[in-house]
């Protein structure tokens, strides 16, 4: 099994950037980002001696911190132990809607061409069509979606098993990382502990529907045990690899990992 090169890089094409350039929230959030970082510059001179007023050295303390960080919860997440869950009777129906941008920027995915692609360290990487992952087994799950902004809610999904889609194209299930490419330019990965942990689903529906434009349509993942930027949507490819993908959140300074 060969590693081959994503199918898609949407950290790297123009409409991406464009999104990047021009989004208020992606430039709010990171300015929310920065001023979280400032509030711990006391600390970090205390704890490592160097100069704030030398920006770089700063940022590198502050990625050094969240990459020990991100190794410590890895070390620490125990792949068979789940996330509560909950009656029904608890499940958000009308469930929030979250994104960089606004409902009017949703992606417009038409599901009789949809085609998922996959690439990395596969056996089959035959594009797979709505109508045949509509055809996997299917269960529901309800959990809490917990978003790093302060809020969560808790909500039924139905899907398949991610381990379960991962075998059935034969993944290599060694490998160190599963990265997810969407439609509207948002990329993200996730380590393969997490990706075969039990509560990790491929997602078709929300509330026993079919998953609305606002909330992923026509593919969503929901992976509980991770913050809720993990839970990528739209998406349009995944791929396996053991080089580290990154995320669209964590290249602009979110913990990667993101353990709840």
């Amino acid at each position: 099994m060969h590693e081959t090169p994503s199918t898609k890089a949407p950290r790297d094409t123009a409409e991406s950037k464009a999104i990047l350039r021009t989004s208020g929230a992606v430039q709010q959030i990171e300015r929310r980002l920065f001023l979280k970082q400032g509030l711990s510059l006391g600390a970090l001179t205390l704890l490592t001696g160097c100069d704030v007023t030398d920006t770089s050295t700063v940022q590198g303390a502050l990625d050094g911190i969240s990459r020990w960080n991100d190794r410590t919860q890895a070390l620490i997440f125990n792949p068979r132990r789940l996330m509560p869950t909950y009656p029904e009777s608890q499940a958000v129906k009308d469930f929030r809607y979250n994104a960089y941008f606004g409902q009017s920027q949703i992606p417009k995915i038409d599901g009789a061409s949809y085609k998922l692609n996959l690439s990395g360290l596969v056996d089959r990487r035959t594009p797979w069509t709505l109508p045949e992952l509509y055809q996997l087994p299917q269960e529901s799950q309800v959990t809490r979606h917990v978003c790093v902004e302060g809020w969560s809610m808790i909500g039924k999904w139905t899907g398949v098993p991610f381990r379960t889609f991962l075998q059935r194209i034969g993944a290599d299930l060694t490998a160190k990382y599963v990265g997810f490419e969407c439609a509207d330019g948002y990329y993200s990965s996730i380590d393969m502990a997490s990706a075969l942990h039990p509560q990790t689903f491929l997602t078709f529906k929300i509330s026993d529907e079919i998953l609305a434009p606002r909330y992923g349509y026509p593919l969503k993942l929901r992976i509980p045990t991770k913050l809720g930027f993990k839970n990528p949507k739209w998406i349009t490819a995944i791929f396996v690899t053991n080089r580290f993908p990154g995320g669209f959140w964590e290249d602009r300074g979110y913990n990667w990992f993101a353990g709840v």
